[in-house]
């Protein structure tokens, strides 16, 4: 898998990118800003791109940015965006830039994601994100799914209609994992897995899709809501 990354540190740039290297990804261009990025996609366009959020000038949301930008021009790159601080907007809004639905259009099937930076040191872990991102999943941070699964509402809670296992399922679910990865994570059958992702969509009256894309997305907009 061809990965680019953007990042404005020289030494955290170079060190990814060893990393990254090790585990088996092929990178192919290495990038101080959005703009270089940008340009580097234009004539060579990577699987994915790797991109800090907060780069020259304004150290704002440059990296956003740079995705929305690339979602147009480039709708097949996945981009998997990192941050040092969870930021659930900045989570929404990438999960936004996947497309109407969350689900693959016939103009791309690159994927998104946004992960905390500390989560490079687990780099298998890590590297198994990017290629995630790769084949056009949503990937978000667990720390992120947790601080969106967790949060409360002031009117009815239709979370508090799931059972502990289920939260369980429906947390990993939105972190991007399929069914398998689910069932080996919590040591289930995959019948099982399938019968608590049933429920889990009956609960909160959604339609159950195979995609994993719009599976999560339709999890994480009724959490928005």
């Amino acid at each position: 898998m061809r990965v680019m990354l953007a990042d404005d540190s020289l030494l955290f740039r170079e060190g990814l990118a060893r990393l990254l290297g090790e585990s088996g990804l092929e990178l192919v261009g290495l990038a101080g800003n959005a703009d270089e990025l940008l340009a580097m996609v234009r004539v060579d366009p990577p699987d994915v791109a790797v991109v800090d959020i907060r780069m020259p000038p304004t150290y704002t949301d440059e990296g956003l940015e740079a995705a929305r930008a690339l979602r147009v021009s480039h709708p097949d790159v996945g981009v998997l965006i990192l941050s040092h601080h969870i930021d659930t907007a900045f989570a929404m809004r990438v999960i936004d830039s996947v497309g109407p639905g969350g689900s693959r259009s016939a103009a791309g099937g690159g994927g998104a994601g946004y992960m905390l930076k500390d989560r490079v040191a687990d780099l298998e872990e890590f590297a198994d994100s990017v290629r995630r991102v790769g084949r056009g999943r949503v990937v978000l941070d667990p720390s992120v799914v947790a601080r969106l699964v967790g949060r409360r509402r002031a009117e009815v809670d239709r979370l508090a209609q799931l059972t502990p296992r289920e939260r369980q399922v429906l947390g990993l679910m939105a972190e991007g994992r399929s069914n398998v990865a689910i069932g080996r994570r919590l040591r289930l059958s995959q019948k099982t897995v399938e019968a608590h992702v049933r429920s889990i969509f009956n609960r909160l009256g959604l339609s159950a899709a195979e995609d994993d894309n719009r599976r999560v997305l339709a999890v994480l907009t009724l959490l928005r809501q």
